[in-house]
């Protein structure tokens, strides 16, 4: 990871990107070393095996890229501590697929963000090849959702045969009877949200059954109640405007109970998908000009928000919330210098 730019010191967001990815490939290791452990689709197998490699592939780099910078590498998560390879099959190789391919998409959104907001050229040259990387793996699971038919398309509008101009105020406004049909932004954003939380639905169902904590239990319960409310309203959104709505992954989790990830890394990995949905409901509001769902995402985002704050409890509490890089207390310094 030479470069023009490798002696100048890291900035706070290459810095922050660096830290949190390393957290969540040390994650995607634990979930996906397990879910090629129990794959038995030889399609499929290649595609998990795929997506591991590069997550480990980045915690070499990244490791190496911090300590040439005699910075501490996270403690994360590891196969040791966070997964028993050898538990009951949780979820089935279908899920696995869509799993991956659900969190490539996010990948691309993550990785554009980490380049942008990157200045040393050895982590600009980082991250365009973890965008290209992705790109493969978002582009392999799709085909081969594809192939075997597991892949729901988004809906389809109507072919535009003229340019039109806003003429009345119920574009933006919601006037009691007289909803105007969804934008296309609106309804991409309707679907893509309703098809995250079905995934988060399917992923909590899973970790409900097999955490240990009563605490995490009941937490994971209660995300499963918002999620279920939140993809109801979804659809019904897209049902007032004659669209069709995806169908959950309820079906793809078997009944084991037995101890598969520890309670750390799930609630881990359930705190990063409360922080992806905010992001996503936040960039519906600014994409959607009519009133009712511009208040529906902000009633739900402060709804999550309140979830997550739940969670951080929980993490702190039980010690596995891992302090990320922050700027140093010039006044506790001062203190400190004082008292001497």
């Amino acid at each position: 990871m030479e470069g023009k730019g490798s002696q100048i010191r890291l900035t706070a967001g290459e810095i922050a990107q660096l830290w949190i990815q390393y957290l969540n490939d040390s994650a995607s290791i634990c979930v996906l070393s397990y879910f090629l452990e129990k794959a038995e689709d030889e399609e499929i197998k290649p595609i998990i095996k795929f997506a591991l490699d590069l997550s480990q592939s980045h915690i070499q780099k990244i490791t190496a890229i911090l300590q040439e910078e005699k910075n501490v590498v996270p403690y994360g998560f590891s196969l040791k501590e966070d997964v028993d390879l050898t538990a009951s099959r949780l979820y089935s190789d279908s899920f696995a697929l869509n799993f991956i391919n659900q969190m490539a998409k996010i990948g691309l959104t993550s990785y554009a963000g980490s380049l942008a907001a990157s200045v040393r050229n050895d982590i600009r040259t980082y991250y365009s090849e973890c965008l290209t990387e992705t790109m493969q793996l978002f582009k392999n699971s799709t085909d081969l959702l594809l192939s075997k038919g597991l892949l729901v398309r988004p809906p389809s509008l109507p072919n535009l045969e003229k340019v039109e101009f806003v003429k009345k105020q119920w574009f933006m406004l919601d006037v009691v009877g007289e909803k105007r049909p969804l934008t296309a932004a609106e309804v991409a954003n309707l679907f893509g949200n309703l098809q995250r939380n079905a995934l988060g639905v399917a992923v909590l169902t899973g970790f409900s059954q097999v955490a240990q904590n009563k605490d995490v239990k009941q937490f994971f319960l209660k995300g499963l109640e918002i999620g279920n409310k939140h993809i109801k309203l979804f659809r019904s959104k897209l049902e007032e405007s004659k669209l069709p709505a995806p169908m959950g992954w309820d079906s793809e989790i078997t009944n084991s109970t037995t101890h598969t990830f520890s309670d750390k890394l799930m609630m881990f990995l359930t705190s990063g998908l409360i922080s992806l949905s905010v992001g996503y409901y936040g960039t519906a509001v600014s994409q959607s000009p009519r009133g009712d769902i511009t208040v529906m995402y902000n009633r739900l985002s402060l709804e999550v928000q309140m979830y997550s704050e739940d969670g951080a409890n929980i993490l702190i509490k039980n010690g596995w919330l891992e302090q990320p890089p922050m700027a140093s207390d010039r006044d506790k310094l001062i203190r400190k210098k004082n008292q001497l």
